[in-house]
């Protein structure tokens, strides 16, 4: 059976009670549709926008995501680890993606811009050369992470142990490095 090829816009269209068609998305522009536990299971995305949707606790199995922006999206709770691993290519400006998660997800030179990624889940993810742009990162989990050349300088509220993470020429604020020492529990003084 072959699947649906789907190009054009949708815009404020309740994803949530009417499924999204089965079928392979190339080039549509998704503008504040509501896909929150919408089944996106085995669909295909490429070269796709997404402004101001919630896609809170959808359903990612086999989804494929290539080259997708996200910009002010709502996001709670998804698990970008069930995604199709191939290709996967995502950005995100001004989302909120707390509780995500990307456990072993390879997501390299990936940009997180102005988002709220409060307790999510960067267990065993590969995200070098990745740009934490002015993100919260409050209760994030970073263990096997790969974090080498990634920028986190303009990030906040971040805790990384650097023994249990690769972070070789990875970019910190002088004000963020207390995220690095914080399983030490020692005292530093900002005043010089």
């Amino acid at each position: 059976m072959e699947q649906e090829y789907i190009e054009e816009e949708f815009s404020k269209i309740d994803f949530s009670q009417n499924h999204l068609s089965k079928g392979e998305y190339e080039s549509c522009t998704f503008n504040n549709c509501d896909f929150s536990d919408s089944d996106l299971a085995n669909l295909k995305f490429t070269d796709c926008e997404f402004e101001s949707c919630n896609l809170s606790m959808a359903k990612l199995t086999r989804t494929v995501l290539r080259d997708i922006a996200f910009r002010n999206c709502k996001m709670l709770g998804l698990h970008f680890e069930s995604c199709n691993a191939f290709g996967l290519s995502v950005n995100f400006d001004n989302c909120n993606l707390n509780h995500s998660s990307f456990y072993k997800t390879k997501l390299r030179k990936t940009t997180f811009k102005n988002s709220k990624l409060h307790e999510v889940d960067f267990t065993g993810c590969d995200l070098s050369s990745s740009v934490f742009d002015n993100c919260d990162l409050s209760k994030a989990s970073f263990e096997n992470t790969n974090i080498e050349k990634a920028d986190f300088s303009t990030s906040f509220n971040y805790s990384i142990d650097p023994e249990k993470n690769r972070i070789r020429k990875a970019r910190f604020s002088l004000a963020g490095i207390t995220g690095l020492l914080e399983k030490y529990d020692i005292e530093l003084d900002t005043v010089g």
